[in-house]
């Protein structure tokens, strides 16, 4: 089988979010047949969703894998559940940790439950911005370059927190 590179996206907003960031990088880097291989900065950003909540720390991966693209979301969901993230009481709610698949290689994937690339990814600079940091040049099928996305969205509401990029 063949190495596909995919990207993730990160976030947390509570129980130390920066250490659940931390955390959910390490678990990302176990996953059978997968090799984290870039992370990035940190960002804090306002909530999407309701803002009576704690502010998100965000962040993506790089990863390159073996797995098909079904098998790695729900490697990321198990990560998730044994992280103890429960469905939060209202959408865009607060998380102990979210992960999304955003990018599985050049594939344009719309299947119950599996939608690639991301279908908000053009939307959120918090998603944006950090990936900006490891794959500037990607091609978001349908999309358009990271850089360019990014660029069209705007970093208003980011704020770089902690370390600097990190390739592993």
């Amino acid at each position: 089988m063949q190495w596909v590179p995919a990207y993730v996206a990160l976030g947390s907003n509570l129980a130390e979010p920066l250490e659940q960031i931390l955390s959910a990088f390490t678990r990302l880097g176990q996953i059978r047949d997968t090799r984290l291989v870039a992370r990035s900065r940190f960002y804090q950003t306002r909530p999407m969703g309701p803002q009576d909540q704690p502010e998100f720390i965000n962040a993506a991966a790089g990863l390159l894998t073996q797995l098909p693209a079904a098998t790695l979301l729900a490697e990321l969901k198990a990560i998730e559940r044994d992280m103890g993230r429960v469905p939060p009481p209202v959408r865009w709610g607060p998380r102990l940790i979210d992960l999304d698949l955003l990018v599985y290689g050049t594939d344009i994937i719309d299947e119950p439950g599996l939608v690639v690339p991301h279908p908000g990814i053009h939307e959120r600079n918090f998603v944006l911005y950090p990936l900006a940091d490891i794959a500037p040049a990607l091609l978001v099928p349908g999309r358009g370059t990271v850089t360019e996305l990014a660029h069209r969205r705007g970093a208003g509401g980011l704020r770089r927190v902690g370390q600097v990029a990190v390739s592993t």
